[in-house]
């Protein structure tokens, strides 16, 4: 003990000479110094100080680890004070922990202790929670953590593991014991692991906000009294965790006190809490839709959702939540639904390769800007409410000694321009928007009228072949003769197959444990029976979804899918039968479980019937005969999705299988050079699943189409918006492009597994980068100065006018050319600019000597500048710009 001690002398005296460093370094750093998180009327209060908040939500398992910084930084630059996240219990304990810690467990070693709790939970990769809260931290922003855990989020079976379903006595989401105890323990364990790394506010970490339960008003009605006692127990087991920090309740109505209850939707300015000791917080303001295959591609304009967000916080709200701000992509068999796309792009702020969607990120940011200019009044100061007119409104936030004020001016018509009298001044109030007075004076931002940037992007793709192009620099389509194939077998192969009389519920056979299950029986035809015309027959299935495909003999012969709004299935196909025993094999697929609505644990899947074939003179019901059952596929069992796993399945041959069911695929292909992100297009591909060196980027469904109508050319923003509003990409495929994040790629030789269910050619895949392409803005004279330029009347007698700003996306370029720039009357879309009939004759000379050669750049918008083409006209320039 001497010796280590005297051992120890030297390294004690270096940290008490540090700790000078120390404290000072702790100082800085607000993260490793405990808050007070508390709330009272108005907002969330951090250490005594009422806080105007700015919040987004990121799902860490929806992108990568090394993409976490990047996005979180992004948010931050996009004027966000908080990260929001649910917490997703199907990945973190995909197996029940029947491995719970037992006394002899507890006499193991300390390393072989972690190993069985490792098998009990998962927090590695995409799933290291503790990572991204940490991250999160590191950016010096909060985390709202939505513990739940049932989630929704379009994930499947709503986040809920399945093997859950399957525990004796079980019932969702209500007063049950089992229920609870198995909820209550997942819950513990999250706030166990937040604690253990000292993570909640209360400690010195990030996170100020976590949620239980999620949406439950929605549906409690139908689970009656048990389901209100069951959310009363959720709030006080919640409470009794002790956290340090609120909880909240989202579309809770009655969440019991302490909570607070939040509000959920596209508005949420009408809004009130159910306590006037609470505050107004929006912990979902949806950025746009979620994607289905078989759907058109929802969008929602950037005006409409800025006009959202000033509203609530005009209406006293001061806590907004966007879902999503990054959506990401649903890896592997992540989707729920059923039939969500593996895109979660959602058309957030940020999209689902990780660039900033302009003009949406810029708009809102400028949002963001003048919303915390206003922070001072907002939290010093309750709302004042008056009439400008008709659908126009007035809100005012003044100290009683006139110090601070703040205004908001409201038009909600969805038609009509306004032009209003507010304090002696007027104002013209485009429809459908708010403007912005954080001195009740000067307007810094109306949501209608955009200063910020819009950037196209487009799907670059990597060349033809390796045999067609000279350019080694350019990463080839995967070559075809490089492709070996293994073909996955009809019906049943397994040693474990399972036959029973009747027809058995997919979910409840399979678990979850693979998308697919065969059904598989035979009948003997000697060729009188009734229900045969010759030898043909007409054969019915009735399934509950998602996808069915029949053989007989061997052989497809016809084949059905379910759709988001209805996942059933009826299936009449000829069929030809033999003389002797003929064999039937319908394999069904799911392509997500449910995730939401009362009871949608229950809802089944797979073949329930009836089956039946019928002829002229009578029918044969099949239903309640023996069938066989086989779960998942030949391919899945050997693994050959995992490259590094050798088989002798694989045939490596020129003349591979193509538009032929039921097939796996596998090639070898360099990673595209740069750090451009990287997607695949698997047209010519019908439906499966992709493996990019082992790991799923999740299923493929290019062959299931939009319906042609019910998209618009342009979404005009005025007016509610609803989830299918503002459609596009009507008669096309769903998603063609489907992300491969950089992390799951590895320098040199890479591979590539596919299981094709439908059929498709793979030659015709190929890889694809995501490329700006242009830089556009269009400001009017009539637009508010740049908010970064904005100066208090106060502090000086001169206003400074608009001004268009470009800046090119990436660190490093710099605007190498102008495409288009008017000053006068232009009109069009960026990549689609017109001159009007007025037009400045030194438009382009102007922008190229202001920006050309520069990172950003930035041109008054005058006539002073461009001179004035139209005397008496409202003009606007625009511009299109490229960087290198």
């Amino acid at each position: 003990m001497a010796a280590a001690a005297t051992a120890a002398a030297p390294l004690l005296r270096l940290r008490l000479r540090l700790l000078p460093v120390l404290v000072v370094v702790s100082l800085l750093v607000g993260a490793s110094r405990a808050a007070n998180v508390t709330y009272d009327h108005r907002a969330v209060v951090i250490d005594g100080v009422r806080r105007v908040l700015v919040s987004g939500s990121i799902h860490y398992p929806r992108s990568t680890p090394d993409m976490w910084p990047g996005l979180i930084q992004k948010s931050k630059d996009g004027g966000l004070d908080v990260i929001e996240t649910y917490v997703f219990w199907d990945i973190h304990e995909p197996v029940r922990g029947q491995a719970r810690t037992t006394l002899s467990q507890l006499l193991l070693s300390t390393t072989a202790r972690s190993v069985v709790l490792h098998l009990i939970y998962d927090f590695e990769g995409r799933k290291d929670l503790v990572r991204f809260v940490k991250a999160v931290a590191d950016a010096g922003l909060y985390v709202h953590l939505r513990i739940g855990p049932y989630v929704c989020a379009e994930w499947n079976y709503g986040g809920f593991p399945v093997w859950l379903h399957f525990v004796p006595g079980i019932k969702f989401r209500t007063d049950n014991e089992a229920f609870k105890a198995e909820m209550q323990r997942f819950t513990e364990k999250v706030v166990d692991t937040m604690k253990g790394a000292g993570l909640y506010a209360s400690q010195g970490g990030p996170i100020i906000l976590s949620q239980i339960e999620n949406e439950y008003g929605n549906i409690d009605s139908a689970y009656g009294a048990a389901g209100k006692a069951y959310m009363r127990w959720a709030a006080g087991m919640a409470v009794s965790l002790d956290t340090g920090v609120p909880w909240v309740m989202c579309q809770q109505s009655d969440a019991p006190d302490p909570l607070i209850n939040t509000c959920n939707g596209f508005y949420c300015d009408q809004f009130t809490p159910n306590s006037k000791s609470k505050p107004k917080m929006w912990t979902e303001n949806w950025s746009g839709w979620f994607l289905s295959f078989g759907g058109a591609v929802p969008y929602r304009p950037a005006e409409d959702l800025a006009f959202a967000v000033a509203r609530f916080y005009q209406r006293g709200g001061t806590f907004q939540n966007y879902y999503m701000y990054h959506g990401g992509t649903n890896f592997g068999r992540s989707t729920g639904g059923p039939f969500i796309a593996t895109s979660y792009d959602y058309d957030a702020p940020i999209d689902e390769y990780g660039m900033v969607r302009q003009p949406k990120w810029g708009h809102l940011r400028d949002v963001h800007k003048a919303i915390k200019l206003c922070e001072p009044a907002l939290i010093a100061a309750e709302p004042s409410y008056s009439s400008l007119g008709q659908n126009t409104e007035a809100t005012v936030y003044q100290t009683a000694d006139n110090s601070i004020c703040a205004a908001f001016l409201a038009n909600v018509d969805a038609q009509s321009d306004k032009t209003v009298k507010f304090n002696g001044n007027t104002y013209k109030l485009p429809a459908w928007s708010v403007s912005i007075l954080p001195d009740c004076k000067n307007v810094v931002l109306n949501t209608a009228q955009i200063n910020s940037q819009v950037t196209t992007s487009e799907m670059r793709s990597l060349g033809s072949s390796a045999q067609d192009t000279d350019d080694s620099s350019i990463t080839p389509e995967l070559a075809t003769a490089g492709w070996s194939y293994a073909i996955e077998p009809v019906g049943i192969t397994k040693e474990n197959a399972l036959t029973k009389p009747g027809l058995m519920e997919q979910i409840n056979t399979t678990a979850d444990a693979s998308d697919f299950l065969w059904y598989s029986t035979s009948i003997v035809v000697k060729g009188d029976e009734p229900y045969l015309n010759g030898s043909q027959s007409n054969l019915l299935v009735n399934s509950l979804g998602h996808v069915l495909q029949v053989y007989i003999n061997g052989k497809l012969a016809g084949s059905a899918k379910g759709s988001a709004s209805s996942s059933l299935i009826s299936l009449q196909t000829p069929v030809t039968l033999v003389p002797g025993k003929n064999k039937i094999d319908l394999l069904s697929t799911t392509v997500g479980l449910s995730n939401y609505g009362a009871f949608f644990d229950l809802v089944g899947a797979g073949v329930t019937g009836p089956v039946k074939l019928s002829g002229p003179n009578g029918a044969l019901n099949l239903s309640s005969t023996d069938w066989t059952y086989q779960i998942g596929l030949r391919g899945e069992d050997l693994h050959l999705y995992n490259p590094s796993e050798a088989s002798p399945e694989w045939v490596s041959d020129n003349a591979y299988p193509t538009n032929q069911p039921l097939i796996w695929y596998k090639t070898k292909f360099t990673a595209p050079a740069g750090d451009d992100p990287v997607a695949i297009d698997f047209t010519g591909m019908g439906k499966g699943e992709a493996w990019v060196n082992g790991q799923s980027i999740g299923r493929y469904w290019p062959t299931n189409l939009a319906p042609q109508s019910g998209c618009v050319n342009s979404c005009n923003y005025r007016g509610a918006y609803s989830s299918n509003k503002c459609l596009k990409k009507c008669g096309q495929p769903s998603q063609t492009l489907y992300h491969v994040p950089r992390s799951f790629l590895q320098p040199g030789s890479n591979d590539l597994v596919l299981f094709e269910q439908f059929g498709g050619d793979p030659s015709m895949i190929s890889f694809t980068t995501r490329q700006t392409s242009s830089i556009c803005a269009h400001v009017s004279e009539m637009h508010p100065a740049q908010i970064d330029s904005w100066i208090s009347p106060q502090q000086t007698s001169q206003t400074p006018g608009p001004a268009l700003r470009l800046e090119c996306p990436r660190e490093g370029q710099v605007i190498s050319n102008i495409k288009f720039a008017s000053f006068g009357t232009p009109s069009g879309t960026c990549g689609n600019y017109n001159h009007g009939e007025c037009s400045s004759s030194q438009a382009l000379a102007v922008v190229q000597e202001a920006c050309v050669g520069m990172t950003n750049c930035s041109v008054p918008v005058s006539s002073n500048n461009f001179g004035d083409p139209c005397s008496g006209v409202t003009k606007s320039l625009v511009v299109e710009a490229a960087c290198s």
